[in-house]
């Protein structure tokens, strides 16, 4: 089977890194390379990147500044890890892709989209997942889910008001519905396995075997 690019996304509090964590543990236990990676970050160069994200110096980005370091941080993950690892067979599992670019500094942040598209083909020559799952959750629900991760210490770009990630949620759900053969909406207010079921019979409806 050749190398698939799996992402996950959604809002703070929403969930995906335990589902990108527990796919990854499922497919090494069915006999597969699988690597988890997260956005950003993912390589030394973008792990270095992240840092200045969400630990901003002096008085913080912009988001047309959020835009450009995001592409950069993924124009460096593509080509050191996620390519060469799609090139070799391996499952690419990642926490948020550049659909998060798109819903927090387009949707929150009011980037054109078509500006970040064209940052996105420049800088990783736009590279998209074969499947993007969309983790949903109430905002209540999400809002206490990072409250007991995070308590009162939130990064630079999660800790933003409750106006900003409304907005996010709404680009997120336009997103999904404008490209609907690649996104998997799946409801995240259950108990993580359920979730995690779920993704796995999607995939394998779409992949066949994951063994």
């Amino acid at each position: 089977m050749s190398g698939r690019f799996i992402v996950f996304e959604g809002g703070e509090g929403a969930g995906k890194s335990t589902q990108a964590r527990l796919l990854v543990d499922a497919l090494q236990a069915r006999g597969r390379e699988a690597i988890l990676t997260r956005e950003p970050g993912g390589t030394p160069g973008a792990e270095a990147i992240r840092k200045l994200l969400l630990d901003p110096p002096g008085e913080g980005w912009s988001c047309r500044s959020e835009a450009l370091l995001f592409a950069a941080a993924r124009a460096d993950h593509v080509e050191r890890l996620i390519r060469p690892a799609l090139a070799r067979g391996a499952w690419v599992v990642s926490d948020r892709f550049v659909d998060s670019t798109r819903a927090y500094q387009g949707g929150g942040g009011g980037v054109a989209d078509a500006d970040l598209m064209m940052l996105h083909r420049i800088g990783a020559g736009g590279l998209l997942p074969d499947v993007t799952f969309l983790i949903e959750v109430e905002e209540e629900a999400a809002a206490a889910r990072v409250a007991k991760r995070d308590g009162e210490k939130s990064d630079a770009i999660g800790g933003r008001d409750v106006g900003y990630h409304r907005q996010v949620t709404a680009a997120f759900t336009r997103l999904a519905e404008a490209e609907p053969q690649r996104f998997v909406r799946l409801d995240g207010s259950g108990a993580a396995e359920e979730t995690h079921a779920a993704v796995l019979q999607v995939l394998q409806q779409l992949f066949g075997s994951l063994s």
